[in-house]
C-alpha cells in the first residue's frame, strides 16, 4: 500500500492498493457514509436511444455498498454521486460504482478516522515491504526460489542438480542438490513457503525435509504448476494459489484465538466475555486484553464501534476477523463480538 495526500481537516487520506491484500484491507476500513473519491468510468448518452460512450470523470461518491469481487480482484463502491468532473458527464445524487484496483489510486474521506483504521493502513504498508511469502518451484535437475514482497517478486536463488538416474552417485548428489534447498528454506524469514513442480520432486523433497526438518514441514504448502522456473512462479500468482494460501495463513491466526476463547469458556475461568453487554462491561472495566470483532459488525455497529474505540485509547490488542472466515463463522456464533479477559470481574 502506498499512502499519499493526507488532509486532517478534510479528513482525507488518499491510497493506492498494490496487490489483492491490500483491496482487502481498503475493504475493511470502508464503512457506510463514507466518501469515496476517485476516476471512474462512466457512460454518457448525448441522446435519447443512444448506446452511450464511456468517459474518464472523477467522482465523489457516499458509499453505501462495498464489496470485493475475488475473481475480478477489484474492489466495488457502490453510492450516490456527490460531486463529479467534468460536470456535464455526471449527475449529482446518481447511483455510479467506483472500481478500485490495483495501483489506482482512491482517496477515503471519513467525518471520524478510528484508531483501527490508521492501524489497518500501518500494517498495510509494512507489509509491502515485508517478505510475505516462499515459493519454490523446482523438478528433478532445476531448483528455483523466490520471495513474494508487497512489491513484487524478488527472485533469490537458482539450482542445478546434475545427477543422472543411470549416475552411480545419484542419491548422493539428489540429497546434496535437497540438503542446498533446506538451508535456503530455513533462512527465510516467511510465515508459509509454497513448494510446487510438474512431477515428484515436490513429494520428494519434503519427504527429505521431514527427515531433517520436521517443523519447517508447518510452514510448506504443496501446489502443482507446469514448470521448474520464471514462468511456473507466474503460473502460481496468476491462479491465485499465493491469494489463497495468504487467507489461509490469516484464518490459522483467527483459529487460534479461537480455540484459546472456546478453552476458557469451556473451562468457565471468567476470563472471556461475548456478546455487546458482556464486552462492554468488560471494557468499562479495563480488563480487556485482546478484542475480536467480526468485519461487518464492527461497519455496521456504531455501539460496537463505539466500545472498540474506548478499548483502543486503553492500547487493547484489536483483532478484526473476516465474516467470511472459519473463525469469524465460529465467532458469529458469539454475537461477532468477544473478547479475552486478563481478570475476571464478577
Amino acid at each position: 500500500m502506498k499512502l499519499g495526500k493526507q488532509d486532517a481537516s478534510e479528513g482525507e487520506i488518499r491510497l493506492t492498493p498494490e496487490n489483492t491484500e491490500d483491496l482487502w484491507h481498503i475493504e475493511r476500513i470502508l464503512q457506510p457514509g463514507d466518501q469515496v473519491l476517485s476516476k471512474s468510468f462512466r457512460r454518457f448518452k448525448a441522446a435519447e436511444g443512444d448506446a452511450g460512450e464511456k468517459k474518464l470523470v472523477t467522482i465523489r461518491l457516499s458509499a453505501e455498498k462495498v464489496e470485493f469481487a475475488r475473481h475480478a480482484n477489484r474492489l466495488r463502491v457502490t453510492g450516490k454521486i456527490i460531486e463529479g468532473s467534468p460536470p456535464e458527464f455526471v449527475q449529482q445524487g446518481a447511483y455510479h460504482t467506483i472500481d478500485i484496483e490495483q495501483d489506482f489510486p482512491v482517496s477515503i474521506i471519513k467525518e471520524k478516522w478510528m484508531a483501527h483504521h490508521l492501524a489497518r493502513i500501518k500494517q498495510a504498508i509494512a507489509e509491502t515491504k515485508r517478505p510475505k511469502m516462499g515459493l519454490l518451484v523446482l523438478d528433478e535437475t532445476h531448483a528455483l526460489y523466490a520471495t513474494l514482497r508487497g512489491y513484487g517478486v524478488e527472485y533469490e536463488l537458482e539450482l542445478e542438480n546434475s545427477a543422472s538416474k543411470r549416475d552411480e552417485r545419484f542419491d548422493e548428489k539428489t540429497k546434496s542438490f535437497f540438503g542446498e534447498i533446506l538451508k535456503k528454506l530455513q533462512s527465510s524469514q516467511v510465515g508459509k513457503i509454497i513448494v510446487a513442480g510438474p512431477g515428484f520432486g515436490k513429494e520428494n523433497l519434503l519427504k527429505f525435509i521431514r527427515e531433517k526438518d520436521p517443523q519447517l514441514c508447518r510452514k510448506i504448502v504443496l501446489e502443482h504448476c507446469s514448470y521448474a522456473e520464471r514462468s511456473g512462479i507466474n503460473e502460481l500468482l496468476k491462479r491465485g494459489v499465493v491469494s489463497k494460501v495468504a487467507a489461509e495463513e490469516r484464518s490459522e491466526n483467527e483459529l487460534v484465538l479461537m480455540d484459546k476463547f472456546s478453552t476458557e469458556l469451556r473451562k468457565e475461568s471468567g476470563l472471556v466475555a461475548y456478546g455487546i453487554a458482556e464486552v462492554k462491561s468488560a471494557a468499562a472495566a479495563s480488563a480487556i486484553g485482546t478484542l475480536l470483532v467480526i468485519d461487518e459488525l464492527l461497519r455496521n455497529s456504531k455501539e460496537v464501534e463505539s466500545i472498540v474505540e474506548e478499548a483502543e485509547k486503553r492500547k487493547v490488542k484489536l483483532v478484526v476477523f473476516s465474516h467470511e472466515s472459519d473463525g469469524g463463522r465460529e465467532l458469529a456464533g458469539y454475537g461477532g463480538f468477544a473478547a479475552l479477559l486478563k481478570f475476571k470481574i464478577s
